[in-house]
């Protein structure tokens, strides 16, 4: 659980650092579209490609990033299998009741390797963008709809403190599982419903543990008189660069290759 790298900050003065939160978000959410858009290994060129640079611009370290792949392996294992052995072609070998085909082997490395660019390029928004700053960044990009009465700044905050929690909870289950392990509970025989009412003395006290951590955040919050995005200025305010102009350029390139790719393979 402490593998998990999704919304986790590391500082840092890197070029990917000093980018304007919005151009990380906005080239986040198209870099997901983009994943989403490609239909075939060689377009997956572009955004490996564009995501290696950036960690290498990021100034972390891939094995770091990658260790947040490990508590997903089972999830990308298990889809894996399942496009390999749901979809009908060639049969490669016949393993009982299934079969498994050329064109599922394809499909299921296709999707594995989508679920883990998907993983990668989040974790490296989380991992360059401190909590103010993405709060900032999606208020500021929430804010043409407050014409229609979106609360724009209550939303960026629940978002972020969202995201700023789960290590937190991580690391409160992780602390729970040891306590009640040394009580001489046991998590991991049994079968699966076994398994699932063993994890009721995990489940109750983080529930609790977050209504208590939640009920304590509320009280700081409105002991420093917080009441909203109402009126509320800020030390810092938020400028675009050329180094943001250059990375939606450079991201550009990317995306223009990687949809020319769709369609000439």
């Amino acid at each position: 659980m402490r593998e998990i790298t999704i919304g986790q900050f590391i500082p840092g003065n890197s070029v990917i650092h000093r980018l304007d939160p919005r151009t990380k978000i906005i080239i986040t959410f198209a870099y997901m579209i983009l994943l989403f858009v490609l239909n075939n290994f060689y377009g997956y060129i572009f955004p490996v490609s564009f995501i290696a640079l950036a960690i290498l611009l990021s100034g972390i370290s891939v094995r770091y990033i990658l260790k947040g792949l490990k508590p997903l392996v089972f999830i990308i294992t298990l889809t894996f299998l399942l496009n390999s052995f749901m979809i009908k072609g060639r049969v490669i070998y016949e393993l009982g009741p299934f079969d498994i085909t050329y064109e599922g082997l394809s499909q299921g490395a296709f999707m594995a390797i989508r679920l883990v660019l998907l993983i990668v390029g989040t974790s490296l928004l989380t991992l360059t963008t401190s909590p103010i700053s993405l709060t900032d960044g999606i208020e500021r990009l929430l804010s043409p709809f407050k014409k229609v009465g979106v609360p724009a700044h209550e939303l960026a905050m629940m978002m972020t403190i969202a995201l700023r929690f789960i290590p937190t909870l991580l690391e409160e289950t992780d602390k729970i599982m040891k306590a009640q392990m040394a009580r001489g509970a046991d998590f991991e025989s049994g079968n699966l419903i076994n398994r699932a009412k063993n994890l009721v003395p995990l489940l109750v006290p983080l529930f609790i543990s977050a209504f208590r951590r939640a009920d304590d955040l509320a009280m700081a919050m409105e002991a420093r008189c917080y009441r909203g995005g109402e009126n509320r200025t800020r030390m810092k305010e938020l400028k675009m660069t050329a180094l943001d102009v250059s990375t939606y350029a450079i991201f550009m390139v990317f995306a223009v290759g990687a949809i020319i790719s769709r369609f000439m393979w």
